[in-house]
């Protein structure tokens, strides 16, 4: 499991404990002190620049513009995104990110996909994140084959659904019109969370 910072809603020791303590789990530096205290027994930590091998597969962790601590007074640890590539097949994860000067050195060699965060988990954006059009920015720049925008859609403060419905479904829909303009030779998927594609 790649997680990508520390905030609870990238990362909810509940849900990782549904899939297993043991679970291999990689976090960036400052991240793994939470996740022992909390029982799991196979986390290892990882820098910007920095591999490992997940059997034939290589994670090289990605600089991120987002801050990464856990709430004021938690945990530590800077916000990473990650490169993985194998099997003939190289893919971006943005984590939780705005655009960064480094982002345009993950388009070669090129990407076969990109999940791009396409809004945040309220009613409005604070830094450190990508709108639809800034998203659309991003994929201009990597220029993958194919785009999916993620981190929408899943979690909202309770009752605000009654009052800004849209909100929770709109932010992958103007993501591919943006991308439409600024990035027309990327492909955009939007999947239903939970929801998997093939790259064949």
């Amino acid at each position: 499991m790649l997680i990508s910072h520390l905030h609870h809603d990238h990362l909810d020791v509940p849900s990782l404990r549904s899939l297993g303590a043991d679970r291999r789990i990689v976090v960036p530096h400052g991240g793994a002190a939470l996740l022992r205290r909390a029982g799991f027994r196979s986390v290892e930590e990882i820098g910007v620049g920095e591999s490992l091998a997940v059997g034939e597969v290589t994670v090289t962790a990605t600089p991120a513009a987002h801050d990464g601590r856990r709430g004021p007074w938690g945990d530590r640890a800077p916000a990473i995104g990650y490169v993985v590539e194998g099997a003939g097949r190289r893919l971006y994860f943005a984590g939780d990110t705005d655009l960064f000067p480094e982002m345009a050195a993950l388009a070669r060699p090129r990407l076969d996909l990109a999940l791009l965060p396409v809004w945040g988990w309220g009613p409005t954006l604070g830094t450190g994140h990508l709108d639809p059009t800034r998203a659309a920015d991003a994929a201009a720049i990597l220029r993958p084959r194919v785009a999916v925008p993620i981190h929408w859609g899943t979690f909202f403060p309770v009752t605000l659904h009654h009052f800004r419905p849209r909100a929770l479904v709109d932010p992958p829909h103007a993501f591919t019109r943006a991308a439409a303009t600024l990035a027309p030779e990327v492909r955009v998927e939007v999947l239903r969370p939970g929801a998997g594609l093939a790259l064949d």
